[in-house]
């Protein structure tokens, strides 16, 4: 029988979303196989998203924010050249990826799986010790729960029904490959992403300046109370949000900050001196991939990561409930 933890006051270990590598837990169903998981994404064509254009541009990457966390590799701050590309507006909705499940059948990994990760706080108290199989030992408010996917965020009898504004989850960064290989699109590198999300502005802590809640007024979705133990909600979500219930950036793109991480084609490194100028891509090879903009489940006391600056990462096979993307595209 497995019950429900005891959340810890002040957590020990970072863990912004739970990894399928190295987690420790022995439950977790066998490894997906054939077909290819990119084997169904060309099909039919996908519906026109709405995107924005950006020129050509130098900025400064990175931070030397005094509270980044150690060991993220968020800095130096250093001039990189991007060449022109497109970006979307939005990240990808539960809307957008029921038409990519729907044009191609398209499975995702969770599903394969069988399990992915829930936020504690998002399953009933009286489904608790019939859906979780287990927790991270790092991270107890990680459940691998039976069922939990893209179309079922909490388990069984949960629903996208009324969340279809709301970005998809529990797709693993080889799920947002095949959608944006089905879109005619890529993952965009990090260099792109964090460029997109400052949106114009420099070396600001946020898309909108150095102040979360400027005169108390709520930018994004983020976790406000005690973590992991309380979600006040004041920002008018517990969980995930519409993607454009908050306002937009400079350069018009919604949602950067909270509300979900978002998959970076780059895989992980923390050392960027040998990292050219000119369009970074990462390093060729790795384990894991790089994630940007925090989540919901963000807080300053834990998990400060809701900054365009920075960064954290996962395993191309991880899935939780706070976990999407969005894609970007060179221009033509």
């Amino acid at each position: 029988m497995t019950t429900k933890p005891t959340t810890p006051a002040t957590p020990a270990k970072p863990c912004c979303a739970a990894s399928r590598a190295g987690s420790g837990i022995a439950a977790v169903s066998e490894q997906p196989s054939s077909p290819s998981l990119l084997e169904s994404a060309s099909a039919a064509v996908p519906p026109r998203r709405a995107t924005v254009l950006l020129p050509a541009a130098t900025f400064l990457m990175g931070t030397d924010y005094a509270r980044a966390n150690p060991g993220d590799g968020e800095g130096p701050v250093r001039p990189v050249s991007l060449s022109p590309f497109s970006i979307d507006v939005y990240p990808v909705t539960n809307a957008d990826f029921a038409a990519f499940v729907e044009a191609t059948g398209y499975v995702t990994e969770a599903e394969r799986f069988g399990t992915s990760f829930v936020f504690q706080g998002q399953i009933p108290d009286e489904r608790y010790e019939e859906v979780v199989e287990d927790t991270l030992a790092v991270a107890p408010w990680w459940c691998l729960v039976r069922g939990a996917c893209w179309r079922a965020p909490e388990g069984p009898d949960s629903s996208i029904d009324t969340r279809m504004t709301h970005p998809v989850v529990h797709v693993s960064w080889n799920d947002a490959m095949a959608y944006a290989a089905w879109s005619g699109a890529a993952l965009p590198t990090e260099a792109q992403w964090e460029y997109a999300a400052r949106g114009g502005l420099e070396q600001k802590l946020y898309p909108w300046g150095d102040e979360l809640a400027p005169r108390g007024r709520h930018l994004c979705n983020v976790w406000q109370g005690e973590f992991p133990a309380l979600d006040t909600g004041e920002d008018g979500f517990a969980g995930t949000s519409p993607v454009d219930a908050f306002p937009p950036n400079g350069h018009g793109l919604y949602s950067v900050t909270g509300n979900t991480w978002e998959w970076c084609a780059d895989f992980w490194d923390t050392g960027f001196s040998a990292a050219p100028s000119q369009d970074p891509q990462g390093p060729a090879q790795g384990t894991a991939r790089v994630m940007k903009g925090g989540s919901f489940l963000c807080h300053a006391s834990y998990c400060n990561r809701y900054r365009p600056a920075a960064r954290t990462m996962n395993t191309p096979d991880s899935a939780a409930s706070n976990i999407g993307f969005r894609c970007a595209r060179p221009a033509p």
